[in-house]
């Protein structure tokens, strides 16, 4: 699939066991800074949850709403890492600064943007969504008060991709563990009136969330202007006006990326609301299933976010062989960290559905799609470290593509057929899951093969992508 050796000798062995190491010091802070991104969720839901029962489900209506519009913000801005890495490995460090400062008004937009469609939609979409309307008030208000901090995280995102596409990840770890620490507390505080604060329920959740972002963003941009390792690029140097040209360059590699993100993440939301109307038990199963395939996805999505770095590096170089070494090495390790993820899901499914629920009927439900979870966790780790790799090289359109058709041509069709129309309920719908992320695991492998398998064509994909200046 990445063009590995057919008969590796001891010294391709060695060379394979090199790359994994590589990449999984890269990816270990990423992982848990992901796994900090699903704390601060997990948060969340625990405070809602010992609120009240309609503060939990207006915590969770109207966090769907803020992730669904949140996707896109961080698929557009994936387009730094690479940007930044490939200047990286060809030696134009001095390049860095100038696409940074383009990225942080590319960034200032899209959260503006974002706070004023959340301020001016939300109440529509909640309707549309057919949420009840003792729920809807909070929902909307919940939505209305973390909204504030979309301009944060846009800019948040900007500094950490940068930080990333220059292989230093350790930031994306501490600034996520710093925002859990600061999130118990402060959204305790402000949903429960505690520590002198006002007690606002759902409002004051998502007011602690957005001033968590604000606070994240202070403590990276303090850093990146005062750590010597940057010193160099000058990223705060001066202010810049916006250019269109590589702010368009940004958007041609982001947009394809943000919509990829959103096909995939509607896709989950979408399942989620057409078991919402099978019934109480079929929906507290699937979240139980979800939330832990979503924790295990966390693992090949840092490395995915590694790989993308080094391929984007190697790309920079010139460096075909390298660059296809270190997608093998990611490769990998995802096979290895997904074994893990299915032999715990298939042998601790029940164990698992106990620690959530002590419902026999859920737990039991839940047990069984967690068997589904388990099947999908190789195409799930192959479709996210491919996309990766081909993110190194700039390549989106083909993607964006890929995932539209695998999700909602195939996956959701029938998702609806068996779960809806031939009511097999929630297992039905996970047929449909597990289909559409084959499909994009096959289709996304095969694009990364085809582009890798010629150095020249490889070249001319790096060379078409090299455009920021």
């Amino acid at each position: 699939m990445f063009s590995l050796p057919m008969s590796p000798s001891e010294g391709h062995v060695r060379r394979l066991l090199r790359e994994m190491r590589t990449t999984a010091l890269l990816a270990l802070p990423l992982v848990l800074g992901q796994v900090s991104a699903v704390a601060i969720s997990l948060i969340d839901t625990i405070l809602a949850g010992h609120h009240g029962a309609r503060t939990l489900a207006a915590v969770a209506v109207g966090g769907a709403v803020w992730t669904l519009v949140l996707l896109v913000l961080i698929g557009v801005l994936m387009a730094v890492p690479p940007s930044v890495a490939q200047c990286n490995g060809s030696g134009r460090r001095e390049r860095i600064g100038p696409i940074f400062r383009q990225a942080l008004w590319l960034a200032l937009v899209l959260g503006v943007g974002l706070l004023m469609l959340a301020q001016a939609g939300s109440g529509w979409l909640l309707t549309a969504m057919n949420v009840g309307s003792e729920v809807r008030p909070e929902a909307e208000g919940f939505v209305h008060a973390i909204a504030w901090g979309a301009p944060a995280f846009a800019l948040y995102v900007a500094c950490r991709s940068l930080s990333e596409g220059l292989a230093w990840t350790l930031p994306t770890m501490a600034f996520g563990v710093f925002g859990v620490v600061l999130l118990a507390p402060l959204g305790y505080g402000l949903m429960f009136g505690a520590f002198g604060l006002p007690a606002l329920g759902a409002v004051g959740l998502g007011l602690a969330s957005a001033l968590v972002m604000w606070a994240q963003l202070l403590g990276i941009v303090v850093y990146l202007a005062r750590a010597p390792r940057f010193a160099d690029l000058r990223l705060f140097g001066h202010v810049e006006p916006p250019r269109w040209a590589p702010i368009r360059e940004l958007l041609r590699i982001g947009l394809p990326m943000g919509f990829s993100v959103f096909m995939e993440g509607s896709l989950f939301v979408a399942t989620l609301l057409l078991i919402g109307g099978m019934g109480a038990t079929p929906v507290a199963a699937h979240q139980i299933a979800i939330n832990v395939a979503s924790l295990c996805f966390m693992v090949p999505l840092g490395v995915a976010m590694a790989t993308t770095v080094r391929v984007g590096h190697a790309a920079g170089a010139n460096d075909p062989r390298a660059l296809r070494w270190a997608a093998a090495g990611g490769a990998a390790i995802v096979l290895l960290t997904q074994t893990a993820s299915a032999l715990l899901m298939v042998f601790g499914r029940h164990a698992i559905a106990r620690i959530y629920t002590d419902d026999p009927a859920i737990a039991a439900l839940a047990a069984t799609l967690l068997l589904y979870a388990a099947a999908f966790q190789y195409p799930d780790g192959i479709q996210t470290l491919a996309a990766g790799a081909l993110r190194g090289l700039k390549d989106t359109r083909a993607p964006m593509w890929i995932t539209a058709c695998a999700y909602w041509a195939l996956g959701m069709p029938l998702g609806w057929w068996l779960g809806v129309h031939l009511r097999e309920g929630a297992p039905g719908m996970w047929y449909g899951l597990i289909l559409g992320l084959l499909a994009a695991a096959a289709l996304m492998a095969a694009r990364f093969a085809h582009i890798a398998r010629h150095d020249h064509r490889l070249m001319a994909v790096v060379a078409r992508s090299a455009t920021i200046h």
